[in-house]
């Protein structure tokens, strides 16, 4: 019969020990958690400034959804959102052009949009209307009457500016819902279109305010 003295663990002896050890795992777990859960499936950012009115105001926090991009990037795959949603994007420096590689400084920004042409499509706005043309409407139709659901919902019934271009392989045609004047930075007026690769995600929520709160 072993009759040696019973062997106690360290932590044991030591109980402090063991609750700040405890606290660590735990405050570690809730931080890689919190960075994947950002990286891979929803981000969530504050809309500033008047671009996307009247769908969207200053100081509206949406709701990014990562998880389609982060499946399709799984699979090797560029992801390609639908017309009309509202997708967040990263931008490039000001001064330079809009590439996929990785960026850093002060020029860095997110920038909240809407899909409106694909890669081949012809994209027009003339006489205050944007519309696009492809080989299922080669005389062209109005992508805002789809997603235009009120006065105060979707896109403004007018667009300012002159365009006429077909937009590269591998990228979009972007425009804000404020296409008056110059309220939106986009596709139509200096932004050009956007890689794939540029994108975060749809917007999947308004979060805040909460009166307002809706999916998208």
């Amino acid at each position: 019969m072993d009759t040696s003295p019973v062997k106690v663990s360290l932590l044991n002896k030591h109980p402090l020990a063991k609750d700040i050890l405890s606290l660590v795992l735990f405050v570690v777990a809730v931080i890689v958690g919190t960075l994947g859960l950002n990286a891979y499936v929803f981000r969530s950012y504050n809309v500033v400034g008047v671009s996307m009115e009247n769908t969207l105001h200053q100081s509206d926090r949406v709701i990014v959804n990562r998880l389609p991009v982060t499946w399709e990037h799984f699979l090797g795959n560029e992801y390609i959102p639908e017309r009309g949603q509202i997708i967040v994007f990263a931008n490039g420096p000001a001064d330079g052009p809009l590439t996929c590689g990785v960026q850093s400084g002060v020029d860095d920004q997110y920038i909240i949009k809407r899909v409106i042409a694909f890669p081949g499509e012809r994209v027009t706005v003339k006489d205050g209307t944007l519309t696009v043309f492809n080989d299922e409407h080669p005389d062209g139709f109005t992508p805002d009457s789809a997603t235009r659901t009120s006065e105060t919902d979707g896109p403004k019934e007018h667009t300012s500016g002159e365009v006429d271009l077909i937009v590269p392989e591998g990228e979009l045609f972007v425009s804000g819902d404020n296409r008056e004047a110059n309220y939106s930075y986009d596709s139509r007026n200096g932004l050009g279109t956007i890689p794939f690769c540029r994108i975060i995600g749809p917007v999947l929520l308004r979060l805040f305010p909460f009166n307002n709160m809706r999916f998208f």
